[in-house]
């Protein structure tokens, strides 16, 4: 800001408001003072016209990018503004798309500077070029914006309706556009989406006579949260960083993971009412039911811990959300960093682990240890710089981590809340045998296939939000219409606004609305399955998708349709970091002997059978015949489901769903590796001698047994078992 208001003093604006925003600084009212811009500060690269959100990606070059060089075309390739896995998601599950390559985007867009990173440093750059020659699908050289649909063409092609799907429901969630006008989703576009702090009501709370306080859909304080010296003062709160719900603003649908990471679950009831009997406010369009924030979320902390949780971009880096010039097709292709990262594994230190630790996508990564880094690239220098005392840590493709150091024997996070967290590090744990339980013991420690096989959240994810089910309508008759988030963020003014940026207009409509609801919802015990990295990972309901397709006449074309892919049903199942951390990891018997995270379904997926032909409801006689003849099904039928939702695998090896639709390795558990966790009826094992009473009263006490004292029992007569394995054998 003192930079900006250096400058604008050169223009008769001390202030600074022209150089980003341009406009007559001269001008004595407002309609004059909105028009064109200083010539001199245009023919330097400034403003060429009145920005009424100069954050916007469309002329960032001009404003945020004329300080911060390069940010602007990165965002510009990456995710937060292609949305290109989303969109080859959607494309696989409605049948569309028959392959893993990542074709469609929100716009025309071409990596022209090739496959080398245009950031980071040497090692980022080798290790990089690498990955992108042995994922071309997933990380593409460009992408063209995904088409209009000609609805004439929708009864032969019904499910092009897919199409219209994705860019009504799916595509508001980008930097390109600025969000739905609904409590929670209330934005900036482009660099505003997170550096202008918006409430989740959009009122302003500033001091400017001029902006209406009790009209929704303002910033809430016109400054720009970013690092931990950008300070940003609301009333008599002064806080540092980026707030998780900022983040959440976008973070609420697809994987969930920005709600999740606050504990919080989108539910259908909106319970408890409030003083007036009233139901919770919809936040997101949703009600939600808190389960438990994730442990880094957490006010409370560890012992010699502030209370405090982390942000997210205390573990996310720049090219996690700005990324790095290349065009990434998937989270998994562009986020760099792994959780060993910070935490190392049960027999080495983060900087003792080779680069691509967590991603080895089933190939050999050597054991060259990464060590650290003392010195921070170009592009890391915009934020707080801190001393990297003993190094700061890399993240598992090779950057440092501006905020994480090398201590002594310690790992410090800098958080840009301003606190300091003392990260636990698993070796060190280790070697001070400083296991909080026999279970932590023998989890990481004692079973080795554990760390070298298992993502850490496959065990420490609490919970996953599952939504099963996504029933879809796509209606194009009487001349229904929705707001098109990609024909809206594809049509701007010379201000580089799209058409939704004016309150009240919400963007521009094509043809067919859709509605959608679910079957139910779950988070227990999620399903684990193995991941692109080739890892086992916990598994959430993807594009579940169920449609029904109404075409322009009013004439229903397909009723409940699942569509298929190459690899099953297109109720897709998908692997996800589920942000839902805990100290205490999920037992060993929710996945050991627990049939749905094995992929069978919940209690083995012998509910809801009845789904393939639907449900009538009425007087009947004894062997099922409705006996009026005037009736309604009280369930529809969805011809091509004959399993639970929640199943994805029989026991004889057959896979009945699609599981992802990015990479080759992601699919259920392999067959063999089901069959060595499931150790069903270990308790009938002993237990069936209950029926012999003579030995029965051998081995039985008259007390009851605490857990405690049933593990005694085992642990006596596991060892007197081994002792008669390892008898040598008699000799005659």
């Amino acid at each position: 800001m003192e930079t900006i208001e250096e400058l604008g003093a050169d223009y008769k604006d001390p202030g600074g408001c022209v150089i980003c925003h341009g406009g007559n600084p001269t001008a004595t009212s407002k309609g004059l003072a909105h028009i064109g811009s200083p010539t001199d500060l245009t023919e330097i690269g400034g403003p060429h016209a009145f920005y009424p959100d100069p954050g916007s990606i469309y002329l960032g070059d001009r404003t945020c990018g004329f300080c911060h060089t390069g940010y602007v075309e990165r965002l510009k390739k990456s995710l937060m503004n292609t949305e290109a896995g989303k969109l080859q998601g959607n494309m696989w599950s409605w049948g569309l798309q028959k392959d893993h390559k990542v074709v469609w985007g929100n716009y025309n867009i071409k990596d022209e500077d090739g496959s080398e990173p245009a950031i980071g440093t040497e090692r980022y750059k080798k290790y990089m070029s690498k990955f992108v020659a042995a994922h071309p699908d997933q990380i593409p050289s460009q992408m063209r914006q995904v088409p209009k649909v000609d609805t004439n063409d929708i009864p032969k092609h019904p499910n092009k309706a897919g199409i219209t799907y994705s860019r009504q429901q799916c595509q508001r969630c980008h930097v390109g556009v600025s969000g739905r006008e609904k409590r929670g989703d209330y934005r900036g576009t482009g660099c505003s989406s997170c550096h202008v702090p918006y409430s989740n009501e959009g009122l302003y709370e500033g001091n400017d006579p001029t902006i209406n306080k009790k009209q929704p859909g303002h910033l809430l304080v016109h400054r720009l949260q970013a690092t931990r010296k950008s300070k940003v003062r609301v009333g008599k709160i002064e806080y540092s960083g980026i707030p998780t719900e900022t983040c959440n603003t976008c973070h609420n649908r697809g994987k969930r993971i920005g709600v999740s990471y606050q504990g919080i679950m989108e539910f259908p009831y909106g319970s408890p009412f409030n003083a007036q009997g009233k139901k919770q406010p919809k936040l997101h369009t949703k009600n939600y039911l808190f389960i438990k924030d994730d442990l880094h979320h957490q006010i409370k902390s560890r012992p010699g811990n502030p209370e405090g949780g982390l942000l997210c971009q205390d573990c996310h880096t720049s090219i996690d959300m700005h990324g790095d010039g290349n065009l990434f097709g998937t989270t998994l292709a562009q986020v760099e960093i792994e959780c060993q990262d910070c935490h190392g594994t049960v027999d080495k230190f983060p900087w003792e682990l080779p680069l691509g630790h967590g991603e080895e996508h089933a190939g050999s990564i050597g054991d060259v240890p990464r060590g650290l880094e003392k010195v921070l690239p170009d592009y890391m220098t915009f934020a707080t710089e801190y001393d990297p005392e003993d190094g700061y840590l890399l993240t598992a493709r090779g950057n440092p981590f501006g905020n994480v150091i090398k201590r002594g024997k310690r790992v410090i996070l800098h958080s840009a809340s301003g606190l300091d967290f003392n990260v636990p590090v698993l070796h060190q744990i280790k070697m001070n045998k400083a296991w909080k339980s026999p279970d932590a013991l023998v989890a990481m420690e004692a079973v080795g296939k554990h760390m070298e096989s298992m993502e850490c959240y496959a065990c420490h994810s609490d919970w996953v939000a599952q939504c099963y089910g996504c029933h879809i309508t796509v209606d194009y008759s009487k001349g229904k219409t929705d707001v098109d988030w990609i024909k809206t963020a594809n049509s701007r003014e010379d201000n580089g606004l799209s058409a939704d940026y004016p309150l009240g207009t919400n963007g521009l409509k094509s043809e067919g609305k859709v509605t959608e609801t679910r079957s139910y919802l779950r988070w227990e015990t999620p399903i684990l399955g193995i991941n692109g990295e080739g890892r086992v990972s916990p598994m959430m309901p993807g594009c579940q998708v169920i449609t029904t397709i109404i075409d322009k006449q009013g004439n229903t074309i397909v009723k409940n349709k699942i569509w298929p892919t190459p690899e099953g049903k297109g109720l897709d199942h998908a692997a996800v970091q589920p942000h839902t951390a805990g100290r205490l990891a999920r037992s060993c018997e929710s996945c050991h002997a627990n049939p749905k995270t094995l992929g069978y379904g919940i209690e083995g997926g012998r509910f809801m059978k009845g789904t393939k032909n639907g449900i009538v409801v009425d007087l009947a006689t004894a062997k099922g015949q409705t006996i009026p003849s005037k009736f309604q099904a009280q369930s529809q039928a969805v011809p091509g489901l004959d399993h639970d939702l929640s199943q994805i695998v029989t026991r004889d090896n057959k896979q009945l769903v699609s599981i992802g639709s990015h990479w080759p390795l992601t699919g259920p558990l392999p067959a063999a590796m089901r069959k060595k966790m499931e150790r069903t009826g270990l308790c009938i094992g002993c237990h069936k001698n209950m029926l012999n009473e003579e030995m029965w009263q051998k081995v039985n006490s008259s007390a009851f047994l605490s857990n405690e004292q049933h593990r005694d029992v085992m642990n006596r007569a596991i060892k007197a078992y081994s002792k008669i394995k390892t008898k040598p054998p008699k000799t005659k």
